[in-house]
């Protein structure tokens, strides 16, 4: 018997962000129809994480693959997603649950972010066009730096007047400082990317303060349901299931 991808996402309040969620792991499913795919949250939203792997358990299988829906190794996937995880094996010991990487760094969030970005109309040889790459932000310096990495690497393959990461909280630069950081390089027009799964609060603070220090910025979608992204998915389930003890007959 296959072990069920359960894949985790943070959670929000904002009825958007889950909808957005199960749309990408249906572009999942249809990628892999032989998988049982099923999606938890860690907050905010259902099905919880636990709940979701007990009815795993319930359902006869004897392990299951978490595969969290993080764009790096902050907080939530160095503490919130092993704690659900180990509250469910003290609760059924013969029950395995192997929790996969996040999914960045990858060149897959890269491109989605990117194609993104580019169907709002971003132009790579635009020389007057400055790029804010906007993330969650996070206390986790690392977190953070995969961003700046991403920013990085666009502006080495585009013509723009520059490319600044930006953040909604916990970390700086804020979205006004890299409009005027963009600026200063020689940027007369404004583009928003978007280093975020689904929209929320923070994707809209990131919006609004956009709008409200740059005159009609394009302003790029989440990467939400694009191919790369449920293709990454499935990698990291894929590279876990090979590299743990399950003895399934996983058809990778």
């Amino acid at each position: 018997m296959t072990a069920p991808l359960v894949a985790v996402a943070h959670g929000s309040r904002d009825p958007r962000s889950a909808a957005t969620i199960h749309a990408l792991l249906d572009v999942v499913r249809a990628a892999r129809p032989d998988l049982d795919v099923r999606v938890a949250f860690l907050d905010l939203s259902a099905p919880r994480v636990g709940d979701v792997l007990s009815a795993v358990h319930g359902d006869g299988h004897s392990a299951a693959v978490v595969v969290p829906l993080l764009l790096g190794r902050a907080f939530h996937a160095r503490v919130d997603v092993p704690a659900a995880v180990a509250d469910v094996e003290r609760r059924y010991p013969r029950f395995r649950v192997h929790v996969s990487d996040v999914l960045g760094p990858d060149p897959r969030l890269d491109g989605a972010a990117w194609r993104r970005l580019l169907d709002e109309g971003a132009d790579p040889d635009d020389p007057e066009l400055g790029v804010v790459l906007a993330g969650a932000g996070s206390s986790h310096a690392a977190a953070n730096r995969l961003v700046a990495d991403v920013a990085d690497r666009w502006q080495a393959k585009a013509a723009w007047a520059g490319v600044v990461p930006a953040f909604a909280a916990a970390a700086e630069p804020d979205v006004p400082a890299a409009i005027e950081a963009l600026r200063a390089r020689g940027a007369r027009r404004f583009a928003v990317a978007s280093w975020f799964l689904a929209p929320g609060l923070l994707p809209d603070r990131i919006i609004g303060l956009a709008r409200e220090h740059a005159t009609d910025p394009l302003i790029a979608a989440p990467m939400a349901d694009d191919e790369g992204v449920a293709d990454l998915i499935v990698h990291r389930y894929a590279e876990t299931l090979t590299a743990a003890p399950l003895q399934l007959s996983a058809a990778l």
